[in-house]
């Protein structure tokens, strides 16, 4: 076996094995900036990743952006059998609702444990090491005594979403390697 194919098979195996709570903690504050932004420049309340984990066949959330991401993180798995976040993951298509209330394809377990109101979003399927290994998704929330500032997603922001999630993946490619070659 060639050195390359080694290096593969070594990503693959490392890739398949990652929790939820191991990409996490591979986020670091530039990444965390980066979505932060993409998030709001999107005119988003808050965004999620979400990681794929075989073990308990669900996504799990590693990273939150808004103020309940202590009851998130770590926390919330969302089957990979319900919601509009497993579609997503399983169609490996990017997705866009400005109505979702009405749309009963939404599992609405983390807004009643949150106490809120997902009215709009947009998820993206996130793709590291050569896979497509989680979600990442910004939503419009509806939160008792607050309003959001915006009504709806658009095109372009849809766009911005998916390019901080392929910049995203590149840079937990990169971690990873950094890793394994030693130089983390």
């Amino acid at each position: 076996m060639n050195l390359a194919g080694a290096l593969e098979n070594k990503l693959t195996a490392i890739a398949s094995s990652l929790t939820s709570s191991e990409v996490g903690a591979l986020l670091d504050n530039s990444m965390q900036q980066c979505l932060k932004y993409a998030f709001r420049e999107a005119g988003a309340d808050e965004g999620t990743v979400w990681i794929a984990e075989a073990e308990s066949k669900s996504l799990v959330v590693a990273f939150n952006s808004g103020p309940d991401a202590g009851r998130m993180v770590g926390k919330f798995a969302q089957p990979l059998s319900e919601g509009l976040i497993s579609m997503v993951f399983a169609n490996e298509s990017p997705f866009m609702e400005n109505a979702l209330e009405q749309d009963a394809r939404q599992d609405k377990t983390l807004d009643s444990l949150l106490g809120v109101k997902t009215l709009a979003m947009i998820a993206v399927p996130l793709n590291y090491l050569e896979s497509c290994r989680g979600v990442v998704s910004c939503v419009l929330l509806g939160r008792e005594g607050a309003t959001s500032h915006k009504k709806a997603f658009t095109e372009a922001d849809q766009a911005r979403i998916q390019h901080a999630t392929t910049v995203l993946g590149r840079l937990i490619d990169n971690s990873v390697l950094r890793t394994l070659v030693g130089l983390s």
